[in-house]
């Protein structure tokens, strides 16, 4: 798609904005017509489980999937558009590093790439603010290959950090992470959001961590069930946890779909 060069839209409210947004794959409907938000400065919760939908309603906002239609714009502007790609920090299930150097040149040289008009001195202090954020700087000369399971998937995240984005897009971040750490990463979320007004959007198939957003996406075939906050979502459905009232969502949700079929 070629995009003309035209003045910013005004400054949006919400850092994700979808209107009737369908992806098909082949003969399948992924994702059928969703409508929601995504606001600024908060950690947004996308729960669901294995193959509802999520990691294709990632890849949509970030532009790496085909065949979208419908409206989704990112801050502020289309899905995809050029001036958007300094501004998201994306990271996907698998780590995206590389095995053979060691975090602190994995870090050097995606700063490279992300910036190449900084000096080196420069991206050297962005590699450091990034290793303490994600903790790893007694891991700084260790080789990426070498690393647990976990401490690469904290390398791909200081790798989204690199360019202190508006939006990070995480793709079921805390997956095999001991519950130490997944504390801890959920604590850095919070304190980007609050500390440097970052909008996070963080996929879990976990119900448990739903307890930890400042609003949730919750999705089941492809389909937005409820978007809410979790003191809401637990209110309107008069249950005590956010996995109950999922639950119950996906109950009231299938007793509406054979309702529907009756009546055709």
């Amino acid at each position: 798609m070629n995009y003309l060069p035209d003045p910013p839209r005004p400054t949006a409210p919400d850092a994700v904005h979808a209107e009737g947004l369908i992806v098909v794959r082949g003969s399948r409907t992924v994702l059928r017509h969703l409508d929601f938000t995504v606001a600024r400065g908060q950690v947004t919760g996308l729960l669901g489980p294995s193959g509802c939908g999520k990691s294709t309603l990632m890849r949509s906002i970030v532009a790496t999937q085909a065949k979208v239609s419908g409206t989704l714009d990112v801050l502020g502007r289309p899905a995809g558009h050029p001036t958007l790609r300094s501004r998201i920090g994306y990271v996907t299930q698998a780590p995206s590093v590389y095995d053979d150097l060691t975090v602190r040149q994995n870090l050097d040289y995606f700063a490279s790439i992300l910036d190449p008009g900084r000096t080196r001195p420069d991206r050297r202090d962005d590699v450091a603010r990034v290793l303490t954020d994600v903790d790893l700087t007694g891991h700084a000369d260790a080789l990426a290959g070498n690393l647990s399971g976990g401490q690469r998937s904290r390398v791909s995240l200081a790798v989204a950090l690199l360019g202190t984005p508006e939006l990070l897009v995480l793709d079921e971040p805390t997956v095999g992470l001991d519950p130490v750490l997944r504390r801890d990463l959920w604590n850095l979320f919070h304190a980007l959001a609050a500390d440097r007004g970052v909008t996070l959007l963080v996929s879990s198939h976990v119900m448990d961590e739903a307890e930890r957003c400042d609003r949730l996406l919750l999705m089941r075939d492809g389909r937005i069930l409820a978007d809410n906050t979790p003191d809401a979502l637990r209110t309107r459905t008069g249950t005590d946890t956010v996995e109950a009232a999922f639950l119950r969502l996906v109950d009231q949700a299938a007793t509406a779909d054979r309702t529907e079929e009756t009546t055709r």
